[in-house]
């Protein structure tokens, strides 16, 4: 079991005796017989005895025939001073960690012996240097701990690694320096750095800040990771790109810097628009990693969803509400905007919006044949695609599609609703054919400019503003029932 020790207990110090007077008794029979061994291999051998024919007649005719000489085992020469010396020397590169010294001599001894037999000495040899071997890669693997490596820096990390794969250890060395990038490079060096910023002035300053500290860091590793292992296969990077993309390293790197993003962003209640543009600048830091080949995109996109669906939800909800209070208060009046300068100031916004016919819908002096709570509604649901769709719609992902789509038609709804509800239950002739254009602009004008954008953005259309905007079609077609088409 050496150098492994046990520990056995007995029942009582008698039977304790017994057994320790067993084992010396054994150990004693066992050194006697190794002596006895090592006795007859030393004595010399007598020469065996040449049997003459005449005194044995009755040998084959067949042992006339010449014997065949033993071939004589070819002999390596380990006679040299260095080669003898190995052993010790390889124990005290190894106790004063020099490393390459000892790498270098398990080098200089397997080029001596690489065309060479391998003889009873030569195996001894042998395993005399694996013994050393396995201890050099373990004081290696310890280097590679997280503890040690924090002190010693990229640099020791990068020793390290050089040796294990020069003794072709690449798997080891690809595992362990991920693994310490994981548990203490880079987690270690990003918090500190994260807990060092200052949070000071505009948020999406500060977000600047932490994806350069971030996604620096891990853009020295892979750099790192690809100076180490040039020398090897180029089949390892795409073991790190895969491994590391996938496995812990990179996903707690993420997790770390997607907790203090969330609490800076989303946690203070931040705008839409300002929380747009802090993910837009996450994400192109993720493309700079990308061009090296390890995309972390689909990461970010997995913890950060949860935040965006709640900062859409919430969003919804604020326009939703301010919808519902202007719809408690509508007089279904036309709108005075008195000066010529407010009613070309409204058609400047309602042309940046996408709707380019509203001219249609303006009369004589400063007169607009549409009521204040459509074109409010008109103005803010624009303003949600503008504020979200041209800017978070640029980090679309396939997981925020529903979330959207359904936010939009929930806010859309509420003003169809209205709509519908107060063209059923006016009786005022005049009101009601007033009632009835707002419906016209809404359905005929504002939904496909909803619908245009929201396709533009997302690169495919969607079906439910489509049914949204057909289910119009009843209200024209009988706009006196008293049946919701909602």
């Amino acid at each position: 079991m050496f150098p492994e020790s046990r520990i056995f207990q007995a029942e009582n110090a008698k039977i304790k005796r017994e057994w320790l007077e067993v084992l010396e008794e054994t150990k004693r029979a066992l050194s006697e017989k190794r002596r006895r061994e090592q006795e007859e291999a030393a004595a010399p051998r007598a020469p065996p005895q040449v049997t003459s024919k005449a005194s044995n007649p009755f040998e084959d005719e067949e042992d006339d025939e010449p014997a065949v000489p033993e071939v004589e085992e070819e002999k390596v020469d380990l006679s040299m001073e260095w080669i003898q010396e190995l052993p010790e020397d390889l124990d005290v590169c190894i106790a004063q960690r020099d490393f390459e010294g000892a790498v270098d001599l398990l080098d200089k001894l397997n080029h001596y012996l690489e065309d060479k037999p391998s003889p009873p000495p030569v195996k001894e040899l042998r395993a005399k240097v694996d013994e050393r071997v396995r201890q050099l890669t373990e004081v290696l693997v310890f280097e590679l701990s997280p503890d040690r490596s924090l002190r010693g820096g990229p640099k020791a990390t990068r020793r390290a690694v050089s040796q294990l794969i020069r003794l072709g250890q690449c798997t080891k060395a690809c595992e362990l320096f991920l693994r310490n990038r994981a548990a203490g490079g880079d987690a270690a060096a990003v918090h500190t750095a994260i807990r060092q910023l200052r949070i000071e002035g505009a948020t999406l300053l500060y977000i600047h800040k932490l994806c350069h500290v971030f996604f620096t860091s891990l853009l020295e590793t892979a750099r790192e990771f690809e100076t180490d292992f040039a020398g090897t296969d180029s089949g390892w990077y795409s073991a790190f790109v895969v491994w590391g993309g996938s496995a812990v390293w990179a996903r707690s790197a993420m997790g770390m810097f997607v907790d203090a993003f969330s609490k800076q962003v989303f946690d203070s209640k931040e705008s839409l628009s300002t929380a747009a543009e802090c993910v837009k600048v996450a994400k192109e830091h993720c493309q700079q990693l990308g061009d090296i080949g390890l995309d972390l995109t689909f990461i970010i996109h997995a913890l950060l969803v949860k935040d965006i669906q709640g900062a859409l939800h919430n969003y919804k909800e604020i326009i939703i509400e301010a919808t519902k209070h202007r719809n408690s208060e509508e007089m279904w009046r036309r709108m005075n905007l008195m000066t010529p300068e407010a009613l070309g100031k409204l058609k400047e916004e309602m042309k940046s919006c996408g709707v380019r016919n509203f001219e249609q819908y303006t009369g004589d002096d400063c007169w607009v044949n549409l009521s204040y709570t459509v074109v409010a509604f008109t103005k803010q649901t624009m303003g949600f695609l503008v504020g979200f769709l041209e800017e978070a719609l640029k980090l679309y992902f396939p997981e925020l599609h529903m979330v959207l789509l359904e936010s939009l038609v929930e806010i859309i709804l509420v003003a169809v609703q209205h709509v519908d509800y107060s063209l059923r239950c006016e009786q005022d002739p005049e009101k009601k054919a007033f009632i009835r254009q707002n419906a016209s602009f809404l359905y005929e004008t504002v939904l496909p400019v909803v619908e245009k954008r929201f396709e533009e953005g997302v690169g495919k259309p969607a079906k439910q503003l489509q049914d949204l905007r057909n289910a119009s079609r009843l209200i024209r077609v009988n706009p006196e029932s008293t049946t919701s088409v909602v």
